[in-house]
């Protein structure tokens, strides 16, 4: 039986090891090259700018990092993946070429070194064994095109993401350029004056295509600058990407709806058909005395998406106030007017209001409007003296300060207790009659300590009682009252 079990594990570890090693070696082979594809954004020449005009161009440069910066990969097209393709197996059978070569004149300096004939002979014939395994390692490169990540991590130069941007290349030395700064593409620009507006041109050159594959243009001002970098940095994340562009269409009742976009203005009532980089988009629609609606979906490579949006109108009802004193009125942080006051509210939403009487004394009241229009309410807002600054924190810390020494009287009543107890069993098992010895002094003076300390216990639990009703109380002071007056119609 033991050697039947010895024989089984003979049997299993090589076999296992071969297993393991096939797997080892199939997953190597799946290891993807060029997972990274890096952008260089460059200087922009705003040479045509006048002097105190030329910190658009450093502003510029700085928004479109930041928002390049929130691109996470880079998907590439067919005439991109065979360009690294081929780029990475020349580079491969280069190097299996190279190791092939040197080895073959490693071979050649053995035959006319001069060497003793044993060690002749055994230099040859293991270099001649290594040629073999380079030449069947050449052929197989040569054979076998590497696996090119398609869609490699995007990023950013080093230099770009410390806010450095070089120089663009003059004409005729992109590919070296993109060598220099470790790039797969650069983006060049430039601004100039527009009729006292900014004319930006961008253009991007990529190494696969050994040129230009998209050049764009926009005119702002320096207050829309981030808009318009939004609309070129919107196409351009298209070429990025790869990916065919989606596109969306939005109609929304009423005609006059705000619509936004990834919090972008992208028109009013019905937008036309606007291309979009694939993904995930949020649509904002709002239109005055209407319920405001925000709709996530995903956008597809190379589909339309249309939207239908039909927003509430708000109903509203009348809220008749007065306060016990005259003066302004603030609906949250509006002033809306003076005691007494007609408010129209929506139905079915929580309201703050705040009283500011003229002689000072403040007021709030929160409320919440009934589920159905055309009714109104009558409130009253009562007002009292403000609290002082710090009122509240002095109060807090009076409290926690008596609180802490209620602690410390309790654990000094509860040690002296116990002490005295220990005093009067020795000494009523002493003997001493007089009084006088020191045994006695003990308990005389543990006696002192326990009634003192009970004393003092019993005081600071009572002021710290105090303390805490006065500390709610004054806390609670400016709290906004909730009224209880019903909606009548």
């Amino acid at each position: 039986m033991k050697l039947n079990v010895l024989c089984l594990l003979l049997i299993f570890f090589p076999l296992n090891s071969l297993l393991f090693a096939k797997g080892a070696a199939d997953s190597a082979d799946d290891v993807t090259r060029n997972n990274e594809w890096v952008l260089c954004i460059t200087e922009f020449n705003s040479s045509a700018l006048s002097g105190e005009k030329t910190n658009i161009s450093a502003i510029a440069q700085k928004e479109l990092k930041e928002k390049f910066s929130a691109i996470s990969f880079h998907t590439r097209i067919s005439p991109e993946y065979a360009y690294y393709e081929e780029y990475e197996w020349a580079k491969t059978r280069t190097s299996a070429a190279k190791s092939l070569a040197s080895k073959a004149e490693e071979r050649a300096r053995y035959i006319y070194q001069g060497e003793p004939n044993w060690k002749y002979r055994q230099n040859i014939k293991k270099a001649e064994t290594e040629m073999e395994k380079l030449k069947t390692a050449f052929e197989e490169a040569d054979a076998t095109a590497p696996i090119i990540n398609k869609e490699p991590v995007f990023k950013l130069t080093g230099a770009n993401m410390d806010l450095s941007f070089p120089p663009a290349p003059e004409p005729g030395g992109e590919i070296s350029f993109c060598a220099s700064q470790k790039a797969d593409a650069f983006l060049k620009g430039s601004i100039s004056d527009f009729h006292g507006r900014y004319f930006l041109s961008v253009k991007l050159y990529t190494l696969y295509n050994k040129g230009f594959v998209w050049d764009d243009s926009v005119i702002f001002s320096h207050e829309n600058l981030s808009d318009a970098l939004d609309e070129i940095t919107k196409k351009l994340v298209i070429i990025l990407s790869g990916n065919r562009p989606a596109a969306l269409e939005i109609k929304t009742e009423p005609l006059d709806s705000l619509v936004l976009v990834n919090r972008t203005f992208a028109g009013r009532g019905e937008t036309s058909l606007t291309e979009y980089p694939p993904g995930a988009v949020i649509v904002t629609a709002s239109a005055l005395n209407h319920e405001s609606i925000t709709i996530e979906t995903e956008l597809k490579a190379g589909e339309l998406t249309q939207i239908s949006i039909k927003l509430n109108p708000i109903e509203y009802g009348e809220a008749e106030l007065s306060g016990d004193a005259s003066g302004n009125i603030y609906h949250g942080a509006l002033y809306v007017g003076k005691t007494p006051l007609t408010l129209r509210l929506p139905v079915s939403n929580y309201e703050y209001i705040e009283l500011d009487a003229d002689s000072g004394n403040k007021g709030t009241i929160v409320f919440q409007t009934p589920q159905t229009a055309d009714f109104s309410q009558s409130m009253k807002i009562k007002t009292s003296v403000p609290l002082s600054k710090g009122r509240v924190d002095k109060e807090r810390r009076h409290y926690y300060w008596i609180w802490g020494t209620q602690w410390i009287t309790g654990i000094t009543a509860w040690l002296s207790y116990y002490s005295l107890q220990t005093a009067k069993s020795a000494y009523f098992n002493s003997g001493d009659t007089t009084g006088t010895g020191p045994v006695a002094q003990d308990y005389i003076f543990y006696n002192s300590l326990s009634v003192g300390s009970a004393i003092a216990f019993g005081v600071t639990s009572a002021y710290g009682i105090y303390r805490m009703i006065r500390y709610i109380i004054i806390s609670s002071k400016d709290e906004t009252k909730l009224p209880k007056a019903g909606w009548n119609k």
